[in-house]
């Protein structure tokens, strides 16, 4: 006979590993990602565990390896805080839809507002657990662990920049393979053509019209026509 307590000890290890699998994609992308942050920023002459500083507190793939060009091209501190805010402005979508998918859960609730990247983004949207405990737990642990793998590859590379040379060039389309293994994922859960439609035109007009902040230009845009298309289906509804 099974105790309750073991049945549910039971279901959380395997919620938990089933948790842990699915961010596997994010890992595999952000050990060569990071690592190649890390030694790019060791060039820089910085300490080493200036990296590991900047992958906890900054955690912004995208905008830390823009941080290294500044500083290797000698910008201020006040440019580079204020690109970085340009950047990572992109978040403040993410952030007002997932307004209603986290609780009231304290100190947790700031925690995951922080480490809401691209990636654990993608994947918290595709789980969708009915326990609001289980939801918590869930997210919580993408959050932290897509942040420990991000913290530990920036701390590797770093380490190795001190200690080797080594050529980087080519690492950073890892992160587009990141992304394209994402939407695949995304794809595979909503499979919902209009969404990645919107998406792939978005993106091509503001390649043309926005080529400085075509990333932030191309998702204002997308957001704009889903909610322009939330509208009318309403309407007709």
């Amino acid at each position: 006979i099974i105790a309750d307590g073991s049945i549910y000890t039971t279901f959380f290890r395997l919620m938990t590993r089933d948790v842990i699998k699915s961010t596997f994609p994010v890992l595999f992308g952000y050990i060569p990602l990071g690592i190649a942050f890390g030694m790019l920023f060791q060039d820089l002459g910085y300490p080493w565990y200036l990296a590991t500083l900047m992958a906890f507190f900054v955690y912004a793939g995208t905008a830390q390896f823009m941080i290294v060009g500044l500083l290797a091209a000698g910008v201020g501190l006040t440019e580079i805080a204020i690109s970085t805010f340009l950047i990572n402005s992109r978040h403040i979508f993410y952030g007002l839809s997932m307004l209603n998918s986290y609780g009231d859960w304290g100190l947790r609730k700031v925690y995951l507002a922080f480490g809401l990247t691209d990636e654990t983004y993608s994947l918290v949207t595709t789980i969708d657990p009915k326990d609001a405990v289980k939801k918590e737990q869930q997210y919580f642990l993408i959050t932290a662990l897509n942040h420990s793998y991000w913290v530990i590859s920036c701390t590797i590379g770093a380490v190795i920049g001190s200690s080797f040379s080594i050529n980087t060039q080519g690492m950073e389309f890892t992160l587009t393979a990141l992304f394209v293994v994402l939407v695949i994922e995304q794809w595979k859960k909503i499979k919902k053509l209009l969404p990645f439609m919107i998406a792939i035109f978005s993106s091509i007009i503001a390649l043309y019209l926005f080529s400085e902040q075509m990333l932030l230009g191309s998702i204002a845009l997308s957001v704009t026509l889903l909610i322009v298309n939330n509208l009318l289906r309403n309407r007709h509804e």
